[in-house]
């Protein structure tokens, strides 16, 4: 017995030996690269520019340039970990899907796991460390919450269990603004909650019209995505239902900033949102909804826009 358990142990160092042999050796550029993608950088792009929308709104950074690229800093490190926890827990699931395997570091083997959880750990104390010391324990709290929530909430049990586990788990996305406004002020107004609920209400059918061109990939892994469980008719019935209250609360934005300029700019984009969604619909396509797809893209990043250029200069000018 104790002999083979000694050749077990044996086998298992010449196991890990050759797995680390096969590991094609990388350059530190390359695994810089490999952590970067960990964190999901496009996501990432519009967390960040949702966090820079409502310190624009809120203004009194506006004049302190340190600060702003601190705190979206800041932001980029928590949701950043927050995107690498689903990807370390979803490595096995990422393996088999098209749309993952041949994108994700894990999946083809240019991080260890462990190498990964290490680098979550890290970037998420850096991350909560900077909101808790240089800002206040509310938007670190806030911070902290939505990395659990995520990471371990939405990934490990909403998302394998509830084909409505975007619509809920599409909090996490959208809790930057509420986190930002928290930090710089220690409280949290009424357009931090309104950006918060653009990009709720946004974040469905964002990803419901991914989810109709993947489907089959969700069909290989068992997740309960709204096209696999409900079908596209009804997928696309609820992608219109969601598009049309995420113009309401952009018109409701406008009116509380008061801005007629991003109220026009809203009206404008929601406009074409709701043609490219009924297109999608009665076309029933793969490209009409990959266009679709293309366009919610654009659509958030517009808005953002609107509301960057606007409220900037309206702080600078009366300032």
């Amino acid at each position: 017995m104790c002999n083979a358990n000694m050749e077990l142990k044996e086998l298992n160092k010449v196991a890990k030996v050759a797995q680390k042999e096969s590991r094609p050796h990388q350059s530190v550029g390359e695994v810089l690269k490999s952590l970067l993608l960990l964190t999901k950088p496009t996501i990432m792009l519009l967390v960040v520019l949702s966090a820079a929308v409502a310190l624009c709104l809120e203004g009194s950074v506006l004049h302190d340039p340190l600060q702003f690229a601190l705190i979206l800093f800041a932001v980029y490190l928590t949701g950043g970990a927050a995107n690498a926890l689903n990807q370390y827990f979803e490595r096995n699931v990422d393996a088999q899907m098209a749309r993952t395997k041949l994108r994700r570091p894990l999946p083809q083997g240019k991080l260890t796991p462990n190498q990964a959880l290490g680098f979550i750990v890290i970037i998420a104390t850096v991350g909560i460390g900077i909101f808790a010391l240089a800002f206040n324990w509310l938007s670190a709290l806030i911070t902290t919450g939505t990395i659990l929530f995520y990471g371990f909430f939405y990934t490990l049990w909403l998302k394998p269990t509830t084909p409505q586990n975007i619509v809920i788990g599409g909090a996490a996305g959208a809790m930057a603004p509420i986190g930002v406004w928290a930090a710089i002020t220690g409280n949290v107004a009424l357009e931090a909650y309104l950006l918060f609920a653009i990009v709720f209400f946004w974040t469905p059918p964002h990803f419901w019209a991914l989810a109709i061109f993947c489907k089959e990939d969700y069909l290989k892994v068992n997740y309960p995505m709204m096209p696999v469980v409900k079908g596209d008719d009804e997928t696309m019935r609820q992608i219109l239902i969601y598009t049309f209250i995420t113009i309401g609360v952009t018109v409701a934005l406008a009116i509380v900033i008061e801005s007629y300029v991003f109220g026009a700019v809203a009206l404008g984009l929601g406009v074409l949102y709701v043609k490219k969604t009924l297109g999608a619909r009665r076309h029933r396509t793969k490209e009409a909804v990959r266009a679709l797809f293309g366009y919610s893209i654009v659509y958030l990043f517009g808005l953002f826009a609107a509301l960057i250029a606007s409220s900037t200069a309206t702080h600078l000018l009366w300032s």
